[in-house]
């Protein structure tokens, strides 16, 4: 279990990698950033498939929120006035909101700026990765 939080992103998608900097540049949270690529994810306890698929953010305790809810933590984490939109972001009608609009661009990330094709191809099969086996 990590001693700090721990956000972790996909660092084979450009468009993640592009949008977790600029988070970070802005937010400046407290948390310590990774691709899951590089991560234990065993001792984060999340699997390989649910960080190919979102944006995790790990709490020191453990505790794994996905998504638009791993968004709202990142923003609260970072405080002052971005705690503001992290706390509307966990609460109904919003959550639900994000959570829709979180999956609309995860899907669609290898058509948004920054994206590439790879970004549409299961990890296993982006260029530069080996065939299992």
């Amino acid at each position: 279990m990590p001693n700090r939080s721990v956000l972790v992103y996909d660092g084979d998608c450009a468009f993640c990698t592009t949008s977790v900097n600029y988070l970070m540049r802005r937010l400046r949270p407290n948390c310590d950033v990774t691709a899951w690529q590089f991560a234990d994810l065993e001792a984060l306890g999340v699997t390989q498939q649910r960080a190919e698929r979102e944006l995790l953010y790990v709490s020191p305790a453990g505790t794994v929120y996905g998504g638009a809810q791993a968004v709202a933590k990142l923003l609260l984490r970072a405080g002052g006035v971005w705690a503001w939109p992290g706390g509307l972001l966990t609460l109904p009608p919003m959550r639900w909101i994000a959570h829709g609009l979180y999956r609309l661009i995860a899907t669609n990330r290898d058509r948004l700026p920054g994206g590439t094709p790879a970004c549409a191809l299961p990890a296993d099969r982006r260029p530069g990765t080996q065939p299992a086996g």
